[in-house]
């Protein structure tokens, strides 16, 4: 009987062990497949560290064959480090990240970042440390107060534990308290990446404003370049990087704290005006032999009610938890939003959209969340409010980057995102849910009716799980 090519050719699905490999090892081993017939394992069996190195020196640094290094993973704990410092460090699509959650944790005392700008002006420190400790004990008699109230006002389960029952209201009280917190509040945080995707993360932390960021981009290259000596070897400090990134004359603005706490706000700022036939001729490109621009015109044709029935032949066996065909991908949402930020944490964590925060400050004031009201305890909040606000404007004299620090978690920020069709389904879907925070609940919630009202015949199939 004759051998079949998929006889002699079977399919083989296996891993290149880490424990007997480097990641750069690894990554010769994935790369040589261009040019070398072997399998991937005999490849490795040839492949040494001495030829790793050489290999990456010649094709990854010397002819820029950068992609190689994305089949280097690297795994970083990084611990004590602030929640603004981390949130540079998050700031990289193409990577994995799993922080320290200050809503299911109450923070220790003292557990925040003093930032080194500040050793030369011993005055402006003092007062800086004042001003973090003070919120740290705002946010413990927030914590004991909101208990109290939940103590009187919400029921233990029948079957119930005492410890259970204690550690479910516990969980409501951070949730909320947080917002006293300040952004110097630490965090530790678990990093997968790339060697690729880490050398720029390197250099951009290494070219940022804060000492702080500075220091954790040499201290990830240093235990960087254990994993992976050669790819991440000539991460440093970037000019144009610098310039872009040390933003002191947009910090320098005077600051106008209003009266009256401010509000989460939304706006939808700009949209497709063609999107139901964006995505009608993408189906029928998809569908068919037609070029793109035959497609355009094929949809343009169409009446709304055929480029409905297309659509929705396409989506009616979408379920919950089914992302959204790729062709949503074209229409984009523009949006202007307002949270604090604490929800912007939670928001930037959506990393396919295209998002850009105005520094942090204290300029759009706060609104106490509604726990805190209802426990009778909004002069506490208010009193550490004003406490942040004045250590705010105080370190801005001197130093508006490390002002940022002393900003809350719920303090307003102002952030402008650019969502696709395909990304607004995922996030509408998740951060509308009861178990989202209420901070960015409500923001999304707002963005999701706007986008609706705008298109409400492409948000037909967008299944919310509550």
């Amino acid at each position: 009987m004759t051998a079949t090519p998929a006889d002699v050719y079977p399919c083989r699905v296996y891993p290149l062990d880490a424990r007997n490999l480097t990641e750069e090892e690894i990554a010769v081993a994935f790369a040589m497949t261009s040019r070398r017939p072997e399998p991937f394992d005999e490849i490795a069996e040839q492949v040494s560290r001495e030829k790793a190195a050489d290999f990456h020196e010649r094709w990854v640094l010397g002819y820029g064959h950068a992609s190689v290094a994305e089949h280097a993973v690297v795994h970083l704990a990084v611990e004590n480090l602030s929640r603004l410092a981390c949130d540079t460090l998050e700031d990289n699509r193409l990577a994995s990240y799993t922080e320290k959650s200050s809503r299911y944790q109450v923070m220790p005392r003292d557990y925040f970042h003093v930032p080194a700008e500040l050793d030369g002006e011993p005055q402006l420190r003092q007062t800086y440390i004042a001003t973090a400790r003070g919120l740290f004990q705002s946010y413990f008699r927030l914590i004991d107060g909101c208990m109290e109230h939940l103590r009187r006002s919400v029921g233990r389960g029948d079957r119930e534990r005492e410890g259970s029952y204690n550690l479910r209201l516990r969980r409501l009280a951070t949730d909320v308290c947080r917002s006293a917190l300040p952004a110097a509040t630490l965090t530790n945080v678990g990093v997968t990446a790339n060697a690729r995707a880490l050398e720029h993360a390197i250099s951009k932390l290494m070219s940022a404003g804060l000492a702080e960021e500075r220091r954790l981009g040499e201290d990830l290259r240093e235990q960087g370049r254990r994993i992976t000596p050669t790819l991440i070897k000539y991460a440093d400090r970037n000019k144009y990087l610098e310039a872009a990134l040390r933003r002191d004359w947009q910090l320098s603005l005077p600051v106008d704290v209003s009266a009256e706490p401010a509000g989460p706000t939304v706006r939808l700022v700009d949209w497709d005006d063609q999107a139901e036939e964006k995505v009608a001729a993408a189906l029928i490109f998809q569908q068919s032999a037609a070029d793109y621009p035959s497609a355009r015109q094929q949809a343009q044709e169409m009446d709304g009610e055929a480029r409905q029935r297309l659509i929705d032949g396409y989506l009616e066996d979408m379920g919950d938890h089914d992302a959204a065909p790729r062709e949503f991908e074209l229409v984009d949402y523009t949006f202007e939003l307002v949270m604090d930020y604490g929800a912007y944490r939670e928001f930037k964590r959506h990393r396919m959209q295209s998002y850009f925060p105005q520094p942090l400050s204290v300029n759009l004031g706060y609104k106490p969340p509604g726990l805190i009201a209802e426990a009778g305890l909004v002069g506490e909040f208010q009193e550490a409010m004003g406490q942040a606000e004045e250590g705010c404007r105080q370190i801005a004299q001197f130093s508006p980057l490390a002002a940022q620090y002393l900003a809350t978690h719920g303090h307003y920020r102002r952030v402008l995102s650019k969502l696709n069709l395909r990304e607004c389904y995922h996030l509408f879907k998740l951060r509308s849910a009861q178990q989202a925070h209420e901070s960015v609940r409500e923001p999304v919630i707002e963005a999701m009716r706007l986008a609706v009202e705008t298109h409400p015949r492409l948000f037909r199939w967008l299944k919310l799980r509550d």
